[in-house]
């Protein structure tokens, strides 16, 4: 349903999107998921044709977004991460306004804004003047303008930005009823937690570089082969991190004042058990040793980290 082929944007001599390819399938929802500037909403304002490439291609349901823009638009519902509001407006006659614009009839109107007021929890705010509605009921009204003329693609950026926490799971639960009504979304956030629940995939950009796609299990199994390891020795800290810094399985020493050393391992549970023998008959001083388990975070932070260092 969403298919990009080397797509990439250049401003004079900096990439902001740089051979991006991506494939989602119709019904999927896909999480992209990247810092600020990672690339994330250059991505979404070309898949919905806003912007042109420097170079590469991009399609939505088989049509070239440069090429056949308005048959593309006809089939895509864009929220973004910044977007206007007409204050003087009711929040039904927002919606009608956009609906009209679709070309919807009265009587189509009519008949589906009611149904979205619903489906956003904002039927009983439908003769509210949109300037008086919260942050998070702007939102919402966002997302439901973009689903008046019932598209099969949702490209939403950063739909929860700024929400406060109640927000955030509303909006949640919305987009996983659009989940089960077949729509195929592409949804953005520099968090990965607030993805990993309702996507079906994720993307991680990085500088405008795809670092790693997948499910989440899948990116976070798979990140779990590199384990975090603490260990606190009594003395002679300096040693005893030239010590592990010197095998070639571990990266990122870290060392605190209270003498605790932290750092990444990826070599396999044998060479672990050798690497802490050799510790022992080292002198170093060992008082303790544990494992971190890694959160969703850790895994951002270190699928992104590790772009930075390519």
């Amino acid at each position: 349903m969403i298919e990009t082929v080397n797509l990439t944007k250049k401003y004079g001599s900096f990439t902001a999107l740089d051979n991006l390819n991506l494939s989602i399938s119709e019904g999927t929802v896909f999480g992209f998921v990247g810092q600020n500037g990672a690339g994330k909403s250059t991505t979404f304002q070309i898949l919905a044709t806003l912007m042109s490439p420097t170079y590469g291609t991009a399609y939505i349901n088989g049509l070239d977004v440069t090429k056949e823009s308005v048959k593309v638009r006809r089939l895509i519902g864009y929220m973004p991460d910044f977007f206007g509001v007409y204050d003087q407006f009711k929040a039904i006659e927002y919606l009608d306004f956009y609906g009209a614009s679709y070309g919807l009839s009265v009587e189509e109107r009519a008949a589906v804004i009611p149904q979205l007021l619903e489906l956003v929890n904002l039927t009983h705010k439908k003769d509210s003047y949109v300037d008086l509605l919260s942050r998070g009921m702007k939102q919402r009204l966002c997302l439901a303008r973009s689903l008046i003329h019932d598209p099969k693609v949702l490209i939403l950026d950063e739909p929860a930005s700024g929400l406060d926490p109640r927000a955030r799971v509303e909006m949640r639960e919305i987009l996983k009823e659009l989940k089960t009504m077949g729509k195929t979304i592409i949804i953005s956030s520099h968090i990965l937690p607030e993805l990993a629940e309702m996507c079906d995939e994720i993307g991680v950009i990085d500088n405008g570089k795809l670092v790693a796609t997948g499910t989440v299990s899948e990116i976070q199994d798979k990140l779990q082969q590199q384990k975090i390891i603490q260990i606190t020795v009594n003395d002679e800290h300096e040693r005893a991190v030239r010590f592990f810094e010197d095998d070639p399985s571990v990266f990122n020493v870290v060392l605190d004042e209270s003498g605790m050393i932290q750092f990444g391992y990826k070599g396999s549970d044998k060479d672990q058990q050798a690497l802490l023998k050799k510790a022992v008959l080292a002198d170093i001083s060992m008082i303790s040793f544990k494992h971190l388990e890694k959160n969703l975070e850790d895994v951002f932070m270190e699928i992104t980290k590790g772009a930075d260092e390519k």
